[in-house]
């Protein structure tokens, strides 16, 4: 008997040490890399080794810059990002995340000490954490059960806007309960499919308040609606802005369904009341892609990319202002032909027409 133990034993060790090396292995960390070049040939491999730079962000009181870099396994088909933070000047450079998880999206807290951004949880969720700037103290701060794929506190830092997948239309399961483990999709209709990826569910925006602790009153501010916001399968957190008084989220949609949606650009921006839960479209008539609101530091401005006809997605990319108060839109570069894009220099001309 005691023989047939002992064998159990060591049997069930050897299983446990082979879990631990695969479950080691599966978590390998990812960083940098330190490529031989030969022959002064610059191979694939070697290009897949360096890392790539990403979210540079200045802190608010402009001593220090954060930012990302991630690296590559071609052995593993897989990425990783970590977070750095350096002095403005470039000096003091440190990585203050170093896991075999994907950090991403981080942004400044206002007090300049304290960094948020994107991770995976336990089961694999990506959720909110927010750590101090030399890494330490790090907390998860959301738990949402489809987890958070972009986000941007309110000025005033008391709430958060949030977007996550929700989800759209019935499954092959709810058509036919007796066939609940079923991973067929069922079409019917335009538009079932983005890319890669079938179009099971939409992203919606949330807005929670935010006590510096934790999130509660989670509410989805187009609950109810087959609509998509930030708009697939290239929009993210760039497609929403708050206003400075924190009472208003301008938000990107294209609010159509079905073959419509699949032919169309004509997207808007929407302007949702935090307070009173009412919503406005504010480019009502104009044709093409809207997108990508900012407003001015006074809140008396909103500026976003625009184009003009619907179905053209290779039309100009306009830089349109609008008085938000009027209503009043003009744009900016009517004899200027060539694109206008980036978020960052939407907020340039802003801060030109408020001063």
């Amino acid at each position: 008997m005691l023989k047939h133990i002992l064998k159990f034993t060591l049997m069930a060790i050897t299983v446990m040490s082979v879990s631990c090396d695969n479950n080691k292995a599966s978590t390998s960390l990812i960083g940098k890399q330190h490529p031989e070049i030969k022959d002064g040939r610059m191979t694939p491999e070697v290009l897949w080794s360096f890392g790539r730079l990403g979210g540079l962000k200045i802190s608010p009181d402009g001593k220090k810059a954060l930012y990302t870099v991630s690296y590559y396994s071609v052995a593993e088909n897989k990425s990783n990002t970590e977070i750095f933070v350096m002095k403005i000047d470039g000096s003091e450079k440190k990585q203050v995340t170093q896991t075999s998880e994907r950090e991403s999206s981080p942004v400044w807290m206002s007090d300049s000490q304290h960094i948020a951004f994107l991770c995976p949880d336990k089961k694999g969720i990506s959720q909110l954490w927010i750590m101090k700037a030399d890494g330490t103290g790090r907390k998860q701060i959301s738990r949402h059960e489809t987890g958070i794929n972009g986000f941007v506190f309110s000025p005033d830092k008391k709430k958060l806007l949030y977007f996550t997948d929700v989800k759209f239309g019935k499954t092959t399961a709810d058509i036919y309960p007796d066939l609940s483990k079923s991973s067929g999709i069922i079409v019917d209709d335009l538009m079932y499919k983005h890319w890669d990826e079938w179009k099971t569910t939409v992203p919606h925006p949330f807005i929670a308040d935010f006590n510096g602790k934790k999130l509660s009153g989670d509410k989805d501010i187009m609950k109810g609606e087959p609509f998509e916001s930030p708009m697939k399968p290239f929009g993210g957190i760039e497609q929403f802005a708050w206003s400075p008084d924190s009472k208003i989220i301008a938000y990107t949609c294209r609010k159509k369904t079905g073959k419509e949606y699949a032919v169309s650009t004509n997207s808007d921006i929407y302007f949702y009341n935090v307070e009173n839960g009412t919503t406005v479209n504010k480019t009502d008539g104009m044709m093409g892609y809207d997108k990508n609101p900012v407003f001015s530091p006074d809140g008396k401005w909103l500026l976003w990319e625009s184009m003009e006809r619907d179905g053209y997605e290779a039309d100009k990319n306009r830089l349109f202002v609008m008085n938000v108060a009027t209503g009043e839109k003009k744009d900016m570069f009517a004899a200027f032909d060539q694109n206008v894009e980036s978020r960052e220099c939407l907020a340039c001309k802003i801060t030109n027409l408020s001063s």
